[in-house]
């Protein structure tokens, strides 16, 4: 296993505990630093967890810090995750890691110039449940895939999130904010999109904020809440992907996956684990008991329950492959296919016709159970 890195967090928000409470469990990172534009947060956060809270120059400056993490607010990923690589720093980004294929292709380049190397969320396909749907389709469990579905419906972030202004500003909405999920997993169990074509709308102008201290505050919706797309991958397959924040209750399996000799039922994209279930020709779904991956255990506890949780792993696996040379699944070139689909899926939708993709990537090597044991502590 490669040697330990220094991990620096750059924003202190909600998603940032998880990151500061799981990273430490992987055997090549050590959490050593953390900033934010509010100092007040990055002060709690540091006082919390047992680390030195900086400014971000100072951060960016720090040598004990080999990679940056990137948790701002989807608009300033990309200026964040620049100025970081122009520092000479790695960094692993929360996603969007980018809002345009040119700022990708920007950081693309200060990357190589300088000799870092740039990831991103999300990491959950890496999930033991995810990996073992996988595993099962690598092995021709349901013949060749050919059509499915994926949806990510809800009613919207607004009643939980104390700030959730900026999943209703440009960078947001369910198709930038939750597509990644479910594109990223697509990509690993189906490999790269060739084309796509969608329709979207919104339901409302205004959101009202229902939890925290602006809890009754209206929020604008300056982004499409509501799409429905095709997309067409590079093997033939053909699958549907509904995301919306204006559903209050629907049926639908949050992934379908049909095949010429059967269909695989994947859990949520935006978890680690959960049930797999597989139909043969017979048309009878079963649950299939899950192989015992590491990261399938249940190990974290949310305001529902206990769930599979273990962000960090893309990181810890960006800075093994940074140590070996080798290729890593969380790449630059897979994150950006994943925006290259999603921000042609809204421009589909904006302009009425089908989209082609012009980036491509291959499938992420697979995750087995001793690659997945070897990242941890």
């Amino acid at each position: 296993m490669s040697k330990e890195s220094g991990v620096g967090i750059i924003g202190c928000g909600n998603i940032s505990a998880a990151y500061f409470k799981l990273v430490p469990m992987f055997r090549n990172l050590k959490v050593v630093a953390c900033a934010d534009i509010n100092p007040a947060a990055s002060a709690a956060r540091a006082e919390e967890f047992g680390v030195e809270a900086q400014e971000i120059e100072a951060l960016l400056a720090n040598p004990a810090v080999d990679v940056v993490v990137n948790l701002t607010v989807p608009e300033a990923h990309y200026p964040v995750s620049r100025r970081t690589l122009i520092a000479g720093k790695h960094v692993y980004s929360e996603k969007p890691f980018v809002l345009t294929l040119e700022q990708g292709e920007d950081l693309r380049r200060i990357a190589e110039t300088n000799g870092v190397s740039v990831g991103s969320a999300p990491d959950t396909f890496l999930g033991g449940s995810h990996q073992f749907a996988r595993h099962l389709i690598d092995a021709g469990r349901i013949g060749k895939v050919m059509s499915g579905t994926a949806h990510v419906l809800g009613p919207g972030m607004e009643r939980w999130h104390p700030n959730p202004d900026f999943f209703f500003a440009p960078g947001g909405g369910p198709i930038l904010d939750m597509g990644p999920y479910y594109v990223a997993n697509l990509v690993n169990l189906v490999g790269p999109v060739k084309r796509v074509v969608a329709l979207a709308n919104k339901a409302r102008a205004e959101r009202i904020i229902g939890s925290g201290p602006r809890a009754g505050e209206k929020v604008p919706v300056g982004v499409a809440t509501n799409i429905h797309a095709i997309l067409e991958f590079a093997s033939g397959a053909q699958v549907a992907l509904m995301a919306s924040w204006d559903v209050w209750a629907h049926r639908h399996q949050n992934m379908e996956l049909y095949g010429t000799d059967g269909a695989i039922f994947v859990p949520d994209p935006n978890f680690f684990g959960g049930p797999v279930e597989v139909a043969g020709t017979d048309g009878e779904p079963q649950e299939v008991e899950v192989w015992d991956h590491p990261l399938t255990a249940k190990n974290f506890e949310f305001d529902w329950g206990m769930e599979a949780n273990y962000r960090g792993a893309g990181l810890a696996d960006m800075m093994d492959a940074v140590a070996t040379g080798r290729d890593y699944r969380c790449s630059l070139e897979r994150s950006l296919h994943t925006i290259d689909v999603l921000t042609a899926i809204l421009r589909s939708a904006e302009e009425g016709r089908a989209v082609d993709i012009v980036t491509s990537c291959t499938q992420p090597e697979a995750l087995g159970i001793e690659e997945a044991r070897a990242l941890q502590r």
